[in-house]
């Protein structure tokens, strides 16, 4: 473990809906998560993308604040989201309407979850649960199998996702 501690991060979606159940969706994080480790914000070491919630092993790189790189992640994806919505679903989108004062629309739970991981045993244990979400959740009978999951690239070494890292790398 470097001196930039891996955070496990949790988000869900409003009420736990099944939003990510399309790819569409899902490929809004994965495109997000590219581009804040293209920017150098953030190295991801892990995820798993839920139909309802997210989980993600990341190092919130030197010079960026955790609450602001979570935040504009947040942000971003969920407005993107709402746009896609807005275009091609507008029944749906209608599920995530909140009349706030601040905002019409909200796609993400506000109370998401980071907390350090501050040493390989328990970084182990969370990569674990995240190699075993899918198949808890019948979405595969293998956690290699399930693509929007880290489980192939820490059992062969290389994954389609290029912005991931090895934890130890």
């Amino acid at each position: 473990m470097d001196s930039y501690h891996i955070h496990f991060f949790t988000a869900t979606i409003l009420e736990w809906k099944h939003l990510l159940k399309e790819e569409k969706y899902k490929q809004i994080i994965i495109d997000s998560l590219h581009y804040l480790c293209e920017q150098k914000r953030v190295r991801v070491v892990g995820f798993v993308l839920m139909n309802n919630h997210i989980h993600l092993l990341w190092r919130i790189q030197d010079g960026h604040l955790r609450e602001d790189v979570q935040r504009d992640f947040l942000r971003f994806t969920g407005q993107q989201m709402l746009k896609e919505l807005r275009n091609s679903n507008q029944i749906l989108l209608h599920d995530f309407y909140v009349g706030a004062n601040d905002r019409k629309y909200q796609i993400w739970e506000r109370n998401s979850l980071s907390i350090p991981i501050l040493n390989e045993d328990v970084f182990i244990q969370k990569l674990n649960y995240l190699h075993q979400n899918p198949v808890r959740a019948k979405l595969s009978l293998l956690a290699e199998e399930y693509y929007y999951s880290i489980a192939l690239f820490y059992k062969i070494g290389s994954s389609k996702f290029k912005f991931l890292e090895h934890y130890k790398g």
